[in-house]
């Protein structure tokens, strides 16, 4: 009796442990064949291209002329992958459904020149997709242009230092056919000292890549302006002025973390003599749908001190005058100690263009003592009633050009 109990027992702990492992077999195979066929339910398949085609496409397009090149770039699939079938996705990606669960390596050694008869297209690739933007800033020059320049500049707070990074120049325009620029590099209002860079031997387009440190503190940084000459160097070694750029560091953000990289085109330099009282340089807009008068203050020369003290600064006051009585009035920064300061600050006024007919601008320049203020010239522009010459000629090109700003020179006066 008791060898019964035994046997009975045996075969059911054996009967037991059969059916664990025919159970866990089966759920292996389940979960392989789950695997293997995962993606057998995206329909469509891809009707493939041989490449045999595609190269006697090719071959019959190099005898047509070329027009344009090709939009796309094929990807080819290698001779290895043929016994696969590829299927279209709705995004126009390609995925491959497997026949076999494993693939059997191809035997033999293989070459970096395997040839592609056989292969399959499976996409293409769209370079324009991928091109980097164009730099106009090299092809986009404007009628009457006589050259630009590109430079950078850093300002190191803790030392107290100012970088100027001479980059290149373009399209420069020199008196004779052959070209060898350099660049003198003034910060103003000291017009003594200068930084030079080094001749470029005969080129239009010369690439100087030097840098030039001026000390400059930072409490005076923002009333210092940057002034690039170029010049050429004739075979006589005399110096022809090219262009001039002028660059006020007012009007940029200068942090140590910050490099201002910036092109300027080319200026002709003024070489009118200053008059008497000096010169007074703005641009004139009106805009005649927001009834909106704009004047930008550029710069001033040739100015005569009263008093020729360090502490001496020059200011511009831009009034709107209509039948002769004060509208509205504003000012500039002051800028210390130049005779020729560089301002570039904009000022618009209110006005209807029913008052242009009685309105006028006054623009003085006053230098600022400890003591008051000393007016060193005026000049008003306006209609026939108020101004004559290239005052009235400034204000009627002002009005035939609406929202475009118009530039010029004026003879300061002495104020009465």
């Amino acid at each position: 009796m008791p060898e019964q109990v035994v046997t009975v027992a045996g075969g059911v702990t054996v009967g037991i442990l059969l059916f664990v492992l025919i159970g866990v077999t089966a759920y292996l195979l389940w979960k392989k064949l789950c695997l293997a066929y995962s993606y057998q339910e995206l329909p469509n398949t891809v009707k493939t291209t041989p490449v045999n085609a595609i190269l006697q496409d090719q071959s019959s397009s190099e005898i047509q002329p070329k027009s344009t090149r090709s939009k796309s770039i094929p990807f080819i699939i290698p001779p290895t992958l043929h016994g696969r079938d590829w299927i279209n996705l709705t995004n126009e990606e390609q995925i491959q459904e497997d026949n076999n669960s494993c693939m059997t390596p191809q035997s033999g050694p293989r070459s970096s020149f395997h040839s592609l008869a056989g292969a399959y297209i499976v996409g293409t690739v769209n370079p324009e997709l991928y091109k980097f933007p164009e730099d106009k800033s090299e092809t986009n020059f404007p009628e009457g242009n006589i050259g630009r320049l590109w430079f950078s500049v850093e300002y190191k707070q803790a030392s107290e230092r100012l970088l100027i990074s001479l980059i290149k120049a373009r399209k420069l325009q020199p008196p004779a056919d052959s070209c060898s620029p350099f660049v003198k590099i003034y910060l103003l209002p000291d017009e003594r000292c200068y930084l030079q860079s080094k001749v470029k031997r005969k080129t239009l387009n010369p690439q100087f890549d030097e840098d030039f440190v001026f000390q400059v503190s930072s409490k005076t940084l923002l009333q210092r302006t940057l002034k690039f000459l170029v010049y050429h160097v004739d075979k006589q070694k005399h110096h022809h002025l090219l262009g001039q750029v002028i660059f006020p560091l007012k009007n940029e953000t200068l942090t140590d973390d910050s490099k201002v990289v910036v092109w300027r085109d080319l200026e002709r330099e003024n070489l009118e003599s200053p008059s008497e009282y000096g010169d007074i340089q703005f641009s004139l807009s009106y805009n005649d749908y927001l009834g909106r008068l704009t004047v930008v203050v550029l710069r001033a020369r040739g100015l005569k001190f009263q008093d020729e003290s360090r502490d001496v600064s020059v200011y511009v006051k831009v009034s709107l005058m209509n039948h002769n009585k004060l509208v509205r009035s504003k000012k500039t920064a002051a800028v210390l100690g130049s005779p020729n300061p560089e301002y570039n600050e904009s000022f618009s006024f209110k006005a209807n263009q029913t008052e242009l007919d009685t309105a006028s601008l006054s623009l003085s320049v006053l230098q600022n003592t400890e003591q008051k203020s000393h007016v060193l010239g005026r000049v008003v522009v306006g209609p026939f009633m108020y101004s004559r010459g290239k005052e009235l000629e400034h204000w009627n090109e002002m009005i035939s050009k609406p929202k475009e700003l118009v530039k010029q020179w004026h003879a300061l006066c002495c104020s009465t």
